[in-house]
């Protein structure tokens, strides 16, 4: 399994040359195996990211979501009670942004590897990450 952090899907999305080769790599061949996944969560990031025009498209959040999601072989992992679970016990060392956490806690409970570039989930001993 493959997860993607919201920069990644953001990227694949929008602008695939911020991606490095290797998750650009990690990406494809997930696609073609099925074996995509991305948070609930990063749905709610990319939603806000719009809203405060951090990201700026010619489309609804929704719109670019559902396109996005119809391109990829892509499955949403809800927030599961053992993910919250997880998410909130990391020790001190794990990112305090309560996205992060779930997106980690997501890659951990799924066994997933995580396509990001934020060096301190990259720095992370208990994560598997692809950059």
């Amino acid at each position: 399994m493959v997860l993607l952090d919201t920069c990644a899907i953001i990227w694949d999305a929008l602008d695939p040359s911020k991606l490095s080769k290797k998750a650009k790599t990690a990406i494809e061949n997930a696609d073609k195996n099925n074996s995509l996944i991305i948070s609930d969560i990063s749905i709610w990031e990319i939603s806000m990211l719009i809203k405060k025009n951090r990201i700026q498209v010619e489309a609804t959040a929704t719109q670019l979501i559902k396109l996005y999601l119809q391109t990829r072989n892509i499955r949403v992992q809800p927030i599961t009670p053992e993910i919250a679970d997880l998410s909130v016990n990391f020790d001190s060392k794990m990112n305090k942004d309560p996205a992060d956490r779930i997106i980690s806690a997501t890659a951990i409970v799924c066994d997933a590897k995580l396509v990001t570039s934020d060096r301190n989930l990259i720095a992370n001993e208990l994560l598997d990450t692809v950059w």
